[in-house]
């Protein structure tokens, strides 16, 4: 396109003012506001320029066509980055997924204090500053008959403090074979390095025992820290000594007996045909000093970390200036609050009715319940054109570095659709609101029930629906 027909073209471009006082962008400024209406048109126009001067295009725009594409620009800025996603992965703390989905008292308790002031730090008998830990650190004493407890930002958080609190600049003895890897490349070693402790590594891979950690401590040792590996097994030929070996040899030398429980079930989960994990409550009984865990993993609650152990350890904890740095919104206390408060009734938890915890609640929903939902699913899929359906067993998985050996048995539904490809059809879903996400096996589109709730079947049929289409009436 030679010089002349472009600066034509450029110059039929409509000013903003003109498209700004056009009468079909008056509803856009109603519903958006004038700035970001013209910072929507500016755009459009630029790029249109662009494309003038680059020769991607060789016509100007009219006025109704730049407001038309500048309307779903808006629109697509409306979309909130952050939004409801099905499940239908079958992994029940999956991380990328946002792990813990919150029992409906705990999203009540944050709807609550989000939308007024609350007494976050404020005591009302008094009328003084109070602690905003308040609401659940006497709960977390009460459950796990700790002696006090602490809440901070996340589990790794947990970690950081203790060790920077109670053993730098001093060492740390952990063994090898707990020397893990928590996710994101964030490693038990670099969170030592981090809060300024020493790490002093005992034993080997698959074996380390008392003697080891004995051996290993010096004028400097100030912790023994044992690291539970919820996201790991190392089997066979292993030795591990006991809680009760590290705190009978910690209480004899001065030191401190630290256990990351990762995880942090507060119920016995073999009770409900899980593979036992570690609670809090036995690692507090064995003696250990300090335990910390995860809010967001079996606990089902919010991403917190807990700290719970003697309390002079937990007042050192309190009186550290990274306190300040980790410490947990209202938000945040509030869900957990609500949380820990179900537990006062451990039998309903892991049920279906009121009073559950939902995390718990998936990991023990029974095969016949999950069986019914695929059923159900599979009905409303029946009559989609072009699409065929089956039932399979599967196996669906706690995620989130959590029973990392228990495979649990579930009902998939695969799907087939002969009009589009198996990943252009995961692809199609994905764009769906809300989104569902499923996985890809043997050329199959699969949903894992265990992950679905039974308001969501009606909604993963309206997306497989619009889906299968073959050219899809706009993906809402």
């Amino acid at each position: 396109m030679s010089a002349e027909v472009t600066l034509s073209a450029l110059r039929k471009l409509p000013q903003v003012q003109r498209l700004i006082d056009n009468e079909r962008t008056a509803a856009l400024v109603a519903a958006h506001g004038r700035t970001p209406v013209l910072r929507a048109l500016r755009t459009e126009l630029d790029a249109l320029r662009t494309a003038l001067r680059t020769g991607a295009t060789d016509a100007a725009t009219p006025a109704e066509a730049i407001i038309a594409a500048a309307a779903g620009r808006l629109e697509r800025e409306g979309v909130p980055v952050l939004r409801r996603v099905v499940n239908a992965t079958g992994i029940v703390l999956h991380t990328n997924l946002g792990r813990a989905p919150l029992a409906p008292e705990a999203v009540a308790a944050v709807t609550a204090a989000a939308a007024s002031y609350m007494n976050l730090e404020y005591d009302l008998d008094s009328g003084r500053r109070g602690s905003r830990y308040h609401g659940v650190t006497g709960l977390l004493c009460e459950l796990t008959e700790a002696e006090a407890a602490l809440v901070v930002n996340n589990n790794a958080a947990a970690v950081l403090l203790a060790l920077a609190a109670l053993a730098s600049p001093g060492e740390a003895i952990v063994s090898r074979g707990e020397l893990v890897e928590i996710g994101g490349s964030f490693r038990v070693p670099d969170v030592i390095a981090q809060s300024g402790a020493r790490l002093v590594e005992v034993g080997t891979t698959n074996k380390t025992r008392a003697t080891d950690y004995e051996r290993a401590i010096g004028p400097d040792t100030r912790m023994l820290l044992k690291v539970h590996p919820s996201n790991y097994r190392i089997q066979g030929f292993t030795t591990t000594p006991s809680r009760r070996e590290l705190v009978a040899l910690a209480d004899a030398r001065g030191l401190i007996a630290m256990e990351d429980l990762g995880s942090g079930s507060l119920i016995d989960l073999a009770a409900h045909g899980l593979p036992a994990e570690p609670t809090v409550q036995e690692a507090l009984r064995a003696g250990m000093h300090l335990v910390t865990c995860s809010g967001d993993k079996l606990l089902g609650g919010p991403q917190a970390g807990l700290i719970l152990g003697r309390a002079d350890l937990i007042a050192r904890l309190k009186a550290h200036p990274l306190l300040r740095a980790l410490r947990t919104d209202k938000l945040t206390l509030a869900a957990l609050e609500a949380t820990l408060k179900l537990y006062r009734a451990p039998e309903r938890v892991a049920g279906g009715g009121p009073g559950h915890v939902p995390v718990l609640s998936m990991l023990a929903a029974p095969l016949p319940v999950l069986t019914e939902q695929a059923e159900r699913l599979r009905g409303m899929l029946a009559d989609l054109p072009g699409l065929t359906v089956e039932l399979r067993d599967g196996d669906g998985f706690a995620g989130g570095g959590t029973l990392p050996e228990a495979a649990i048995p579930t009902r998939l539904v695969a799907i087939h659709c002969a009009a589009v490809g198996v990943s252009e059809l995961a692809r199609r879903l994905r764009a769906y609101r809300p989104a569902v996400v499923g996985f890809i096996r043997d050329d199959r589109l699969l949903f894992d029930l265990r992950t679905v709730a039974d308001a969501e079947l009606a909604e993963i049929a309206g997306a497989c629906a619009a889906a299968c289409r073959t050219r899809p009436a706009g993906e809402p």
